[in-house]
């Protein structure tokens, strides 16, 4: 019986269907495999699912010589030598669009949480610090009629354009390439780099992590922003340059920040666990019951269709197609 290695624990009952035909092997608990227990508990597998955290390369691949997939369990696959699969035949699926609504929900979330200054205040009351009402107590930044500036216009992106209606807010955005279709579903302006730091309020970050938006935040554009302003990532943790958002943070240069991933993670730099105009999540932009269930559903039809000789509906290396056998 064909062998199903699958490096995390999840919720629903995705995986019941794959025991009919296959053996399925899951690490359980609630951390994920160290290195050398990701190579031993993948060792004779067929097909993998993985998170984004695993790191899938060459010699995660050489020993697996029957591997046929690996099934990413997150829309990003920085995790897996793609090309390196590729020329081994192996295909890699991800799951897009499913957490694409539930991402924008908590960029919005960690938005009104660092501008109202939600953390701080819910960390007074627990303290019993609150003893009375007072009209300088804990203000923070308003968020309607505001300017929220995207970068990175893709689904997420557009997905928390959409949510600023309701707030009455003006919408600039900066991507790679002018997105004509978000610009006519939400309103929102094509802004250069320069434009969106100096007129933003918000700024919003949900662009791929590649060679142009690596580092692409740091105390020189932060310089550039409104001393009033917040910057949210749920993109990728290496966009923003942490130490330099801590000083920028630290010595006033913005307001604030929220953010969902981290340049290192799962480290944190450590100027920014001691500052109060910080929110930090644990890379949660897909964490609903109903959202996880549904991305291990698509991660699981992608194994049953590419072990059943089929090709999967989000193959991220079509190329593989092409390789003899």
């Amino acid at each position: 019986m064909k062998k199903i290695y699958v490096s995390a624990q999840y919720p629903g009952e995705a995986f019941e269907r794959l025991r009919k035909e296959y053996r399925v092997q899951e690490f359980l608990g609630e951390r994920l495999p160290t290195r050398a227990e990701l190579l031993e508990g993948a060792f004779g597998s067929t097909a993998v699912i993985s998170t984004v955290s695993d790191k899938i390369d060459k010699e995660f691949m050489d020993l697996l010589p029957d591997l046929k997939i690996v099934s990413n369990c997150g829309v990003g696959y920085e995790n897996i030598d793609v090309a390196y699969a590729t020329e081994r035949g192996v295909m890699v699926t991800n799951t897009p669009d499913v957490l694409t609504e539930t991402t924008a929900d908590l960029a919005w979330a960690l938005m009104i949480s660092a501008a109202r200054r939600v953390i701080e205040a819910d960390a007074y009351v627990r303290r019993g610090d609150f003893k009375c009402w007072h009209p300088s107590l804990l203000l923070g930044q308003n968020i309607h009629g505001k300017t929220l500036g995207i970068f990175g216009m893709g689904r997420i992106g557009t997905a928390a354009a959409r949510r600023a209606a309701g707030f009455g807010m003006r919408v600039i955005y900066n991507s790679r390439r002018r997105n004509v279709q978000a610009e006519k579903e939400t309103g929102a302006v094509y802004a250069d780099f320069p434009q969106l730091l100096k007129e933003s309020d918000f700024i919003i970050v949900s662009s791929p992590l590649n060679d142009e938006t690596r580092g692409r935040f740091g105390l020189s554009e932060f310089r550039q922003m409104k001393r009033t302003a917040v910057i949210v990532n749920v993109g990728r943790g290496p966009i923003i340059k942490e130490n330099e958002l801590a000083a920028a943070l630290r010595e006033g240069i913005i307001w604030g920040a929220g953010l969902d991933v981290y340049e290192k993670e799962p480290d944190v730099d450590p100027g920014l666990l001691k500052l109060n105009n910080a929110v930090l999540l644990p890379h949660i932009g897909s964490a609903s019951s109903e959202t996880r269930i549904r991305m291990i559903e698509m991660a699981v039809e992608s194994v049953e269709l590419a072990l059943g000789g089929k090709t999967p509906g989000h193959l991220v290396n079509p190329d593989v197609l092409e390789r003899p056998g």
